[in-house]
């Protein structure tokens, strides 16, 4: 288990608010914890796996997707803040993620 300190807290966040301007092609500073990835920014479902993907190489994650998905049916992260907070969750327990409540 890693301990998430506020320099990695800074990174998730502006890691993630850069991906979604990208890739939804919106200006940075129209983005906020509580956009909706797919009904305000016309993004999918799928790019938070890819976001994960990013961390889960910088910091040699062992978590699949069973582990994300399990987490997922239980706390959906349609926002970017509730994504960041699931990417943040993923880099302090790995696959352990599914088990918490």
């Amino acid at each position: 288990m890693a301990e998430i300190t506020q320099e990695m807290r800074d990174e998730v966040k502006e890691t993630a608010y850069n991906f979604f301007a990208e890739e939804c092609e919106v200006e940075r500073d129209s983005l906020n914890d509580d956009t909706n990835v797919i009904e305000d920014i016309e993004g999918d479902s799928l790019m938070v796996l890819e976001l994960i993907e990013t961390f889960k190489k910088k910091y040699n994650l062992n978590i699949d997707l069973k582990a994300i998905g399990q987490y997922m049916i239980k706390h959906q992260a349609d926002t970017i803040g509730k994504m960041i907070a699931l990417i943040l969750l993923i880099i302090e327990h790995e696959d352990k993620v599914a088990d918490l409540d």
